[in-house]
C-alpha cells in the first residue's frame, strides 16, 4: 500500500505558508512512506523520525529567523505580530491535517486518499488567503530599503528551496 511521502509536499507547503507561493507550487509528489507513526516519534512533515519537529516548531524557528533577517522595527512590530500569528495558526492547522491524514491513511481506499489530498490542498490555499494580506500589511509598513532587503531574503529562500527540490533533499529553508 502506498502513502504520500509528505517531505516534498511539506517542503512546498511550509515555504508557501511562509509567503513564497512561487516556490511552493514546485512538485508536490507522491511516493511510499511508512504507516502513521506516533506523533512524538516523527514529524507530520517527513517520513523519517524527527523528534519534536512539527510544522509549528519549524515555523516558530522561521519566524525568529525572518524577524532578524528583515530587521523588523518597533514601528513594524504590530504588523509583524499579525503576520507571525497567522503563520502560527496555519502551521498548527497543517500539523493537525497531516496527523489526521496519517492516522486515517491505513484504512483509506483510493477515492478517500484523493479526497484527503484535496482537503490538504484546500486547507493550504485557505491558509495562503489569510497569510498574503497579513504579509501585505507588513510589507507596506516597510520603507523602500527594507522592502528591497525583504525581496532579497524571500528570493534567496525561494532559490534555496528550488535547489533542494531539484536535488531531492528533505531539508527546508527553515532548517538551513
Amino acid at each position: 500500500m502506498k502513502t504520500i511521502r509528505s517531505s516534498h509536499f511539506a517542503s512546498a507547503a511550509i515555504i508557501a505558508l511562509l509567503a513564497l507561493p512561487a516556490a511552493a507550487l514546485a512538485q508536490p509528489t507522491q511516493s511510499p512512506a511508512p504507516a502513521a507513526p506516533p506523533a512524538a516519534a516523527s514529524s507530520p512533515m517527513t517520513s523519517q523520525p524527527v523528534p519534536g519537529k512539527t510544522m509549528e516548531e519549524r515555523v516558530e524557528n522561521h519566524i525568529k529567523q525572518l524577524h532578524a533577517q528583515l530587521h523588523i522595527t518597533l514601528v513594524e512590530q504590530p504588523q509583524w505580530d499579525q503576520f507571525a500569528q497567522v503563520m502560527r495558526e496555519n502551521a498548527r492547522d497543517m500539523d493537525q491535517a497531516f496527523m489526521q491524514r496519517a492516522q486515517q491513511y491505513p484504512t483509506m481506499n483510493a477515492m478517500q486518499n484523493m479526497q484527503s489530498y484535496e482537503q490538504i490542498a484546500e486547507a493550504h490555499a485557505q491558509h495562503l488567503q489569510k497569510l498574503v494580506p497579513a504579509f501585505d500589511n507588513l510589507y507596506n509598513a516597510m520603507p523602500e530599503q527594507q522592502k528591497k532587503l525583504t525581496d532579497q531574503v524571500f528570493r534567496a529562500n525561494a532559490e534555496r528551496h528550488a535547489g533542494q527540490s531539484r536535488h531531492g533533499t528533505n531539508a527546508t529553508a527553515t532548517e538551513k
